[in-house]
């Protein structure tokens, strides 16, 4: 029977490569490609193009997934994304997660956007530490010339043609981290070319000099930058062997990012992107305009070109298998040019299509889904051939000699045990950060979305006579009942972690509280015994400050209750407990952030109290609460002593709020639950009865509903980034001196933001009590608004109390009381 062409088979091959990037999104794959025809015949073609562009942004969401798309799969350039931030500081509309876990469940979610759109994932050491209205108050935070040079090393890491960037320089590009990206881009483009800049770095890497820089042009936001006289290029192709479009390609990518709410529609059709001129040589047709972007750039590849252009003439889509001679030739071959850069990547391109075409498919499963540093990792390797005439043999495992021949589509299993030598924690959480910068101390890991140095098992394979290593990430695995099989990083812990039964110690009025301290011994060494000591307590009582830990055979778990009490009573302070670990490292936390749109994530943060003495006084006993988009403000009243029930839209509709003090309403409320309008009814019923309800912030767009209160005010955009910025109050006001006076010592010590997306054209019925404004701007008025509604009390904030009340700041714990309490 004759093979069958390409083009007869194009339509079943765009199945299914749909149906192959729609399966993976759910999963971790392991490393080894599991390319199907289509995707084998992408990755021959790409082996003929030597291009490269690299976008530069500021945060995850920033990227153009279309043109990324586009650029890695229609032009088949190397292309990457270097987002400075994980994204830390935003809002997070799918859990309670801020901060450090908000910025590790986008560094998933853009590494699952690549994985679509086939770009690569780059990081600086930059922290997203919130909202910000100027780049100088961005660079301030970010250490500018630690970032600059890492943009300079991934420059000339990566060795890109063509530099593009998504925001300009000025105020056109709204958020001072966006046009902070921007001029580190130009200032970036220049100094990679230059061997007086960072010469520290020559010695791993050479000095590069991209072609040009361009800016990205768009139109929206309100904003259109685009011009006809800019550079045009047209990117809505539609890609027979992918199936697709890259308008519907980028719609699956951009939905990754699902902790934003950015579920995206496809669209297709003709889309023109725009781009304007920064620095190099002008473009006037394409965006690599006057680069070689073929073998031709690298001199003596002939015998490279010649192989290339063989496979590619030979490759059969039912028979992929019969190429693997050119592969292996062509694997041999490039060690031959003289350019390291491209033979480094394309060997590794290589080596996956040698995989690919043989069906060859290995993984390395451990036992347990996590280990402590010093265990054996005991681990289950399985390798299989599935293509005829091909001949693969296992020489070693780890480095250790097997010479194990694989029978044609039969299962080989090999056991080993592997030293568990480092922890698993994310190398940029390894030292404390500070606000704005991660400290990572080894430079030579710039860049990586991940740690590089994961625990792995190297396969050495003879490929039809060809020797080729392989490394394998090891990984956990198991059968989840609805989704199926599910892979996951295996996790190195440390010798003892712990975890304390409340964040926070809150000692209202200097009153001592109690926290329990849970130990868990992760090692396998069956005897061992710790000295724990509470380090951080400048005036606090902590009782005992000092212990031993002994852990007896078969005994993994113990605990330890510990007293806090502040020294000062009078005095309103905040304060973080953490301990050490024999008067050496610091004590560590397990935790574990599991979504089933991302691999599950773990890390070990410090184990630490924030303990606040907060001079309080409270009447409110009990209260409701209806979850927005996710923050942990029943968790920070309780620890207060308030009765907080968690009530669904239904349970809200069939109870009787009349038992309630007030009810408190979720950030993001009315953008996410859909079933706002039913519950407006019977709360606006409740105030008008007598009693509370407390709304907090909503984004001004993607609204269910813009009927916010009783009275009518919309939302804006408007926010005050600076958290230490002098707040304007009505000190009569009721609201400040019932039950606590508040004073201008109560807005002190607030973290990132005093409040976003603040009210505007405000009914005259709402009384707005504060007033405050960042350097340079008008004061606001609308964050915070107190209506009288009937016999009670009707509240909208925007002040972020999301972020200050687990925070532990006094003065927020006893404002937002005073907002739930019945007015005297």
């Amino acid at each position: 029977m004759k093979s069958l062409s390409l083009s007869m088979q194009k339509p079943l091959l765009s199945v299914i490569i749909l149906l192959a990037s729609i399966l993976s999104k759910s999963t971790v794959q392991a490393q080894n490609p599991q390319w199907n025809a289509a995707e084998i015949k992408l990755n021959l073609e790409k082996l003929n193009v030597l291009g490269s562009v690299l976008y530069f942004a500021a945060h995850p969401d920033d990227e153009n997934t279309r043109l990324i798309a586009w650029l890695a799969q229609e032009k088949k350039y190397r292309t990457g994304y270097l987002s400075l931030t994980r994204g830390d500081g935003g809002q997070n509309l799918i859990g309670t997660e801020q901060g450090i876990e908000l910025g590790l469940i986008r560094t998933q979610e853009l590494l699952a956007a690549r994985k679509i759109d086939k770009g690569e994932q780059f990081f600086s050491s930059a922290y997203d530490f919130g909202f910000s209205k100027t780049p100088e108050e961005t660079f301030a935070f970010w250490d500018k010339q630690r970032v600059l040079a890492e943009a300079v090393w991934l420059i000339r890491k990566f060795r890109p043609d063509v530099i593009i960037t998504r925001f300009p320089p000025d105020a056109r590009g709204g958020h001072g981290h966006h046009q902070a990206s921007a001029m580190l881009a130009h200032e970036a483009f220049k100094a990679a070319a230059d061997p007086k800049q960072f010469p520290e770095q020559l010695q791993y890497v050479k000095p590069w000099q991209a072609k040009r820089l361009l800016w990205n042009t768009f139109n929206f936001g309100g904003q259109d930058n685009t011009s006809e006289e800019q550079l045009q290029v047209n990117i809505g192709n539609y890609n027979a062997l992918i199936g697709a479009s890259y308008g519907e390609i980028a719609a699956h990518s951009r939905s990754s990012h699902k902790s934003q709410g950015f579920g995206s529609a496809a669209q297709r059709g003709s889309s023109i992107e725009y781009f304007e001129h920064v620095d190099g040589m002008p473009a006037t047709t394409s965006l690599l305009d006057g680069i070689d972007t073929s073998w031709k750039r690298i001199p003596n590849s002939g015998t490279v070109q010649a192989l290339i252009a063989k496979v590619n003439q030979h490759y059969q889509i039912d028979k992929p298998e019969s190429v693997l001679p050119d592969l292996i030739q062509l694997h041999k071959s490039l060690d031959q040019i003289n350019d390291d850069y491209w033979k480094n990547e394309k060997k590794k391109e290589v080596e996956k299509l040698i995989l690919a075409c043989g069906g060859i498919w290995f993984e390395s499963i451990a036992k347990k889904p996590d280990y402590a540093i010093g265990d054996q990792i005991k681990v289950d390797n399985a390798i299989i051939a599935r293509r005829p005439n091909v001949k693969v043999q296992l020489i070693k495992l780890n480095g250790q000699e097997t010479h194990k021949n694989l029978v044609n589509n039969v299962l080989l299993k090999d056991s080993i045990a592997v030293r568990a030598t480092n922890s698993t924690q994310p190398y940029w959480l390894v030292s404390p950060h500070a606000k704005g910068k991660f400290n990572v101390s080894d430079f030579n890991l710039t860049g990586y979305p991940e740690n590089p140095n994961r625990p792995q098992v190297s396969f050495e394979l003879n490929i039809n006579g060809s020797l080729i290593g392989f490394d394998q990430p090891i990984q956990y695995k198991y059968t989840d009942p609805v989704r199926g099989e599910i892979y996951n990083p295996v996790v190195i812990l440390p010798q003892l972690t712990a975890k304390s039964s409340s964040p926070l110690a809150l000692t209202q009025n200097a009153k001592a509280v109690n926290v329990n301290l849970l130990f868990k011994k992760n090692e396998q060494n069956p005897t061992q015994s710790f000295n724990i000591q509470a380090i951080g307590a400048k005036g606090w009582e902590i009782t005992p400050s000092s212990f031993d830990l002994q852990f007896d055979p078969g005994v993994s778990d113990l605990s330890k209750e510990i007293t806090i009490k502040p020294l000062d009573a009078t005095v309103s302070s905040i304060d973080t407990l953490h301990f050490q670990i024999d008067h050496k490292e610091n004590l560590k936390e397990t935790k574990t952030i599991a979504y089933s749109h991302i691999p599950e994530i773990v890390y070990f943060p410090d184990v630490s109290i924030k303990m606040s003495n907060i001079n309080l006084n409270n009447e409110v006993k009990k209260v409701a609460y209806i979850h927005g988009a996710g923050d942990l403000i029943p968790e920070s009243l309780s620890a207060i002593g308030i009765k907080v029930d968690v009530l669904t839209t239904d349970q809200l509709l069939k109870s009787d709020l009349a038992s309630y003090d007030a009810i408190i309403l979720g950030v993001r409320i009315f953008n996410v639950n859909k079933d706002i309008t039913q519950i407006q009814h019977k709360l606006f019923d409740y105030v008008n009865a007598g009693g509370t309800v407390l709304e907090q912030y909503n984004v001004n767009n993607g609204l269910v509903s813009k009927n916010f209160g009783p009275y009518a005010f919309s939302l804006g955009r408007s926010r005050v980034t600076d958290e230490l910025a002098t707040v304007h109050f009505d000190e009569k006001d009721p609201i400040f001196n019932y039950p606590n006076k508040i004073t201008k010592v109560d807005f002190d010590n607030w973290v990132q933001e005093r409040g976003l997306y603040f009210a505007e054209n405000i009914d005259k019925r709402y009384r707005t009590p504060i007033t405050m404004q960042d350097p340079g701007e008008p004061l606001h008025k609308g964050s915070l608004l107190i209506a009288e509604y009937g016999k009670g009390k009707f509240v909208y904030t925007s002040l972020s109390f999301f972020r200050q009340l687990p925070a532990g700041i006094p003065g927020a714990y006893r404002l937002f009381v005073n907002l739930l309490s019945k007015s005297k």
